[in-house]
Order: structure tokens, then C-alpha cells, then sequence
């Protein structure tokens, strides 16, 4: 299978431009070519002048060169007009123009020229942002190894492959696609999505995703996504939407920098103005010294501030599993002062294993247990998943169902043929059946601090299934660090029974716990907190937690599997179910703050320097232009320390996991659905959201 990169539909390669000239690489060539034939056009005129009489036949030469050169900077300041935000370009344009009415076509032309290579040079060589992506697009292959009906293989280009078709990845190969593995074991480096240094295992039935890569044995795929659908696709995509991507601070700085073209203009202005013109010698020099101030005062280095370090800040995040919907996100979380953490699968693994059966009076815990895998037999949820496959150990089958219903934020509801069998909350069962709070009471004594699950069928309550969840390895430590960052109020949400969340609350040490609480209530809080005053970032699983992730001002969903980029209501997806990655996130956020701060700040004494230079006198025409481009290195070489930012955490969380015992997360669930459960006492609780 070729391993080279596919270009993602619809979408072309740009580049950031120093002066604001925007085009892909194909007209960046072409810009190049025209600047070398415009710059061999102005060195013949100066050859010529020095062996011939003639001036007109010298300065020919200069003048086609001057045309050709002024040509895209001419180009580029008629967009910015007609978009109304003149800019670099603009002044660019005016001070190429200015040399040129003047008669100093040499001059003119050698001025365009360095302008317009070295802006070239830039955009190609020091775009950070650019390799980054073009890192991401690489990881992926553009031919699929498809297999047919008949079992036979074909390879294909990638935009020939379609959502259901089947495609064999061989050892050593990256993944073209997003898919699940239907036949075949393997283990998948992911550090690429991930950021973990571990493989994890690939099973038929398991997800796998684009630009990973296929270490062990061949896998048979079911195409879920191609080209940009893919999870990696998405990831370039909001790499390259933090390009263009205009921040309020940014909004606020291209309007400052258009009234800063008229300033500059009007200080040009005023340098030629008084400047002494009285013979013709002087008269040059002050042309030269107008020429000089539009030159050194070109906002671009200020236009490029913000971009790119928001676009360094993305690919460093990237790097670890952290994508970022939007650059706003990014800004909200450096000023986050509150988190709110859901328990079930964020401070908590999410993988639970039956401890405890605890069946009403007169009820047999066998009878209790089929009842509550009956009900659940048609879930996805995690608890569900436990309660069957700990009656699949015991050779419980559950009855089949006529019909199975979902109860929002309270349970199931399932019709067999002896009746109605209710699983879920047991507020949702006491409201149906309040004669039956004495049992209730009874059973939830003897499974305090556990998840429950209660079933009723017919009418009749049967008693509730105790589940253990455990916490995270990580989260007291996450929780110590996010209190370091300044982070002043810490909440635990869950729509777990209250002495289930005191337990873990306690346990990580958080300020204030929210339990049974339902989607829309947990949603209505972070409202509140917001219209409070606080800047609240929420953490959760981004499914059930949508409406919260959405309201809160930084919205974070846990996990690879368990969101979706590109509709999932979170601003932030973390790929792997890592926590650590919460205040790395913030203080990616605060250092990224940082460095545009330092970046306006120097663009602006750059430019004040080089106006005071300029409008005395003391930096002649060609040392202004390489002058002009001071400002723009230094916010370049500044904003890229951001994409090396992390480094360390990679390589201390690679460590942990390369050090660590642990079987992948799958087989430890396993195992522990493989212990013995305690079926002498009884639990009840609801069932977490």
C-alpha cells in the first residue's frame, strides 16, 4: 500500500502570508517565478548604466521590472481595499508606487523584489502551522487495499473507498480509514490521534481510525469514514480553520490596523512635508525617507500575532490527543477559574463490574439478575453492558422482548411475554409504585456508596443491582494540579445517588457535589455558574453531558471512542481518556495568552523604532526593508516555541505508560466481571447520566 498523502476534498494548501498576500502553494510559485524574472529585468539596468551613455536605454530595463514586480503587491492591496481592511500590502503597494512616480525605477524595482521575495521565503520556509498539517495528511495512505465479495483484493485511491466496504491493513501499514475490525487481531500504535506511547489492542468489533498504524497482524476493516469524515481528517481541519480562524483579539487588531494604514500614510506625509526640499539632491532624500516609513510601519507582523501562535498552540495540543474546535476556545480557557467534572467515566474509568445482587424480600438474586438483563438487553449503556455480561457468566439468557423503550434521564422500559420489566432509577420506580419505599430503603442500605440498578416487573419491585466503578489512577493528582493553576471552585456532577458521589468527591477532593441529577439539570447549573460571573469548564463524556459541554465556556469531552469531532457540543476533544490533559489544556491556553501578548507587544516597538529611524533619516531605504521584516521573524520564532510546548509532559505520561503493569483497558474490564459476585446482600441506586 503507497504510504504517501492524499489532499482532503475540497480543501487546498495556504499559506500565511507576512504581507497579506494570500494565495495556495501554486500561485506562490508563480509569484516566485514572476519576482525572478522582474529582479534579472532591474539587475540588467544597473549592468547597462554602467556601460552605456544612454539613460532611456538603461532604465528600460528597470521599468518592465518595476511593472512586473509591482504587480502582486498591487494586486494584493485592490483585495485589501475591497475588503475594506487595508493593510501591509497597502502600504507596500504605495511606497513601491511612490519610487516609481519619482522616476527611481531601480530603486522601485529592487524595493518590490526584496519584498516580495523574502515575504515568499517566509510563507514557504517558516510556516510551522503548514508542516504540522502536512505531518497529519501524511500519516494517512491514498491507496486502499480493497476486498471484495469474492474475498479477492484490489487496491483502490482513496476517494474510490465508500462507507460499508471492507479494506485489509497488513502489518507495518497505516490505516487509510476510519472503521471497526470485523476479522483479524492486531495491535494499533495511536500516539499519532492518542498521544499514548502504548499500542492498544484491536479486536473484531473495536474502532479503529485513519493514520494509525497497523503493527502486528493483518485486520479486516469495515469502512466507517474516508478522507476528511475521517477522525484524522477532522484534526487537519481544525488545524487549518485556527489559520484563518479571527479571534475577538484578532478582530480588534485588523481594526487598528486599518485605521494604522492612514496613520502611516498620514506620518509619510508629513516626513516628505517638512523635510527640505529646496534643491534636488534633498528632494530625492526626502521621497526616500517617506518611501522608508511605509515600509518599516507594514502592520504584518502585528496581523500575525495572534494566528500564529493560536495555529502552534493547535498543533501542540494535537500532538498530545487535544483537539480544539475553535481558537475561541483556546482564549476561554486560559481564564477558566471553576471546573466541573461528571463522575461516571470522567473522574471515574466508566467500566463497571457487578459486586453485589440485592434482591427484595421473597426475591431469588438469579431471578433478580435475569429480570434486570432482560430489561437491559437493548442498552448501550455501560452499567447495562456490565449487568449482561455478568448474567452471560452466570448462563442467565434474558427473555426476548416485544418491545424496548428508553425513559430520558431515568431507565428502560422493556414488554416480554410475561410482562413489563423496569430498569433504572429509584426515584423513577418509587414515583410508579411510592407503596414500595420500605423495600427500596431496605435493599439501598446494603449497597451504600455503590451504583445501583433496580428492576420492577409487573408492578412488583425486585431489588437493585450494586455496581463498583473505580476512580481514576490520576484524578486526586489532576485535581492538585488544577488548584495550583489558580482553578478556585471544583464541582463533581453526576446523576449517581448521592452517597456514590460523596465517595468519590471525597476521595479527589473536590469543593461541591451535584448528584441525581438529570442532563438537563446538570446544564441549568453550569447556566448559572456562567451567569454568575464564573468561567466555568465542564468535563464529561460528551454524550449524555451535550447540553452542558455546549453551555459551559470550555466544553470538554473525555475520550477517542466517545465523541465526535465535528458535531459533538464540546470545544474540546480529548482523544484518549487521559486527565492530565485538563490542565495541560490550560496551561497551553495561558502560555499561548502569554505569547501573543509578547507578540503585539513587540510588533508595536518594532514599528515605533523603525518609524523614528525612518522619519529621521537615519535608516536609508534598503536597510528599511530588512528592517520591515524584523517584527514578522521575531513573531514567527516566537509563536513557534508554542508548537515544541509539552514536550516534557509527552515523554513523562510515555514513560508512565511503558512502565505501567497494566493489561489495555478492555481486558482489566474483563477481569474484573471475572470475580465472584457477592450475592448475600442487596444494593440500590440510580443510574448515572
Amino acid at each position: 500500500m503507497a504510504d504517501h498523502a492524499h489532499r482532503i476534498d475540497g480543501q487546498e494548501e495556504q499559506g500565511i502570508v507576512c504581507c497579506s498576500h494570500h494565495g495556495t502553494n501554486t500561485s506562490i510559485e508563480r509569484l516566485l517565478i514572476f519576482a525572478l524574472i522582474g529582479g534579472i529585468l532591474v539587475a540588467v539596468s544597473v549592468v547597462t548604466q554602467l556601460f552605456t551613455f544612454s539613460e532611456d536605454v538603461a532604465t528600460l530595463p528597470a521599468v518592465l521590472g518595476a511593472l512586473l514586480l509591482a504587480w502582486p503587491l498591487l494586486k494584493a492591496m485592490f483585495a485589501e481595499i475591497m475588503r475594506g481592511r487595508p493593510s501591509s500590502s497597502t502600504l507596500a503597494a504605495i511606497a513601491v508606487g511612490a519610487a516609481m512616480a519619482s522616476g527611481e525605477y531601480t530603486t522601485a524595482g529592487f524595493l518590490a523584489f526584496v519584498l516580495l521575495v523574502a515575504d515568499l521565503v517566509l510563507r514557504r520556509t517558516a510556516w510551522g502551522a503548514n508542516k504540522a498539517i502536512q505531518e497529519l495528511v501524511g500519516l494517512t495512505p491514498n491507496i486502499a487495499r480493497i476486498v471484495t465479495e469474492a474475498g479477492q483484493e484490489r487496491e483502490a485511491p482513496l476517494d474510490e473507498v465508500v462507507v460499508g466496504q471492507i479494506v485489509r491493513v497488513r502489518p507495518g501499514e497505516n490505516l487509510p480509514v476510519d472503521g471497526e475490525v470485523v476479522d483479524g487481531h492486531s495491535t494499533i500504535n495511536q500516539a499519532s490521534l492518542t498521544g499514548e506511547a502504548v499500542p492498544a489492542e484491536a479486536w473484531a468489533g473495536d474502532p479503529v481510525y485513519a493514520g494509525t498504524t497497523n503493527l502486528t497482524g493483518a485486520i479486516d476493516i469495515r469502512v466507517t469514514a474516508v478522507a476528511g469524515d475521517t477522525t484524522i481528517g477532522k484534526v487537519e481541519s481544525l488545524i487549518r480553520e485556527a489559520e484563518s480562524a479571527r479571534t475577538p483579539r484578532q478582530q480588534i487588531v485588523e481594526l487598528v490596523a486599518g485605521y494604522y494604514v492612514y496613520v502611516a500614510l498620514m506620518v509619510a506625509g508629513l516626513v516628505w512635508f517638512f523635510s527640505d526640499k529646496s534643491v534636488s539632491a534633498d528632494q530625492m532624500r526626502a521621497t526616500e525617507k517617506a518611501i522608508s516609513v511605509l515600509v518599516v510601519t507594514c502592520p504584518g507582523a502585528l496581523l500575525l500575532a495572534s494566528p500564529t501562535a493560536m495555529v502552534a498552540a493547535f498543533a501542540a495540543a494535537a500532538r498530545l490527543g487535544i483537539m480544539i474546535k475553535q481558537t475561541a476556545t483556546l482564549e476561554a480557557a486560559a481564564t477558566v477559574d471553576t471546573v466541573v467534572f461528571d463522575k461516571t467515566g470522567t473522574m471515574t474509568t466508566g467500566h463497571f463490574a457487578v459486586a453485589k445482587l440485592a434482591p427484595a424480600p421473597g426475591v431469588g438474586g438469579a431471578e433478580l439478575l435475569a429480570a434486570a438483563a432482560t430489561g437491559e438487553q437493548h442498552s448501550n449503556h455501560p452499567l447495562a453492558k456490565s449487568i449482561l455480561q455478568t448474567a452471560a457468566s452466570a448462563k442467565i439468557t434474558p427473555s426476548a422482548s416485544d418491545s424496548y423503550e428508553e425513559v430520558h434521564g431515568r431507565g428502560v422500559r422493556t414488554k416480554v411475554a410475561d410482562g413489563e420489566i423496569l430498569v433504572g432509577r429509584a426515584t423513577w420506580l418509587l414515583e410508579l409504585q411510592p407503596e414500595s419505599k420500605e423495600a427500596h430503603d431496605a435493599v439501598e442500605s446494603k449497597i451504600e456508596g455503590m451504583t445501583g440498578v433496580h428492576v420492577m416487573r409487573n408492578g412488583r419491585y425486585l431489588g437493585a443491582v450494586g455496581l463498583e466503578d473505580k476512580l481514576r489512577s490520576n484524578a486526586v493528582g489532576v485535581v492538585t494540579r488544577l488548584r495550583e493553576l489558580g482553578v478556585r471552585h471544583l464541582s463533581l456532577f453526576t446523576g449517581d445517588r448521592f452517597a456514590v458521589a460523596k465517595r468519590v468527591g471525597r476521595a479527589v477532593g473536590t469543593d461541591h457535589i451535584e448528584a441525581e441529577c438529570l442532563p438537563e439539570e446538570k446544564h441549568e447549573q453550569i447556566r448559572v455558574m456562567t451567569e454568575r460571573g464564573q468561567r466555568v469548564l465542564m468535563v464529561g463524556d460528551g454524550i449524555n453531558d451535550g447540553p452542558s459541554l455546549a453551555a459551559a465556556d470550555v466544553g470538554v469531552a473525555m475520550g477517542l471512542s466517545g465523541s465526535d469531532i465535528a458535531t459533538n457540543s464540546a470545544g474540546v476533544a480529548l482523544m484518549n481518556d487521559d486527565l492530565a490533559r485538563v490542565p495541560f489544556l490550560i496551561r497551553l491556553a495561558r502560555k499561548t495568552r502569554s505569547v501573543v501578548a509578547q507578540n503585539m507587544i513587540a510588533a508595536v516597538m518594532i514599528a515605533v523604532l523603525g518609524l523614528t529611524l525612518a522619519a529621521t533619516g537615519k535608516l536609508h531605504i534598503w536597510w528599511a526593508v530588512a528592517y520591515h521584516f524584523v517584527g514578522d521573524i521575531f513573531v514567527l520564532a516566537n509563536s513557534f516555541r508554542l508548537i515544541r510546548f509539552g514536550e516534557d509532559f509527552a515523554e513523562s505520561v510515555g514513560e508512565r505508560q511503558m512502565g505501567a503493569a497494566e493489561q489495555p483497558t478492555r481486558r482489566a474490564a474483563s477481569a474484573m466481571l471475572s470475580t465472584p459476585v457477592d450475592t448475600s446482600s442487596g444494593s440500590s441506586s440510580t443510574q448515572p447520566t
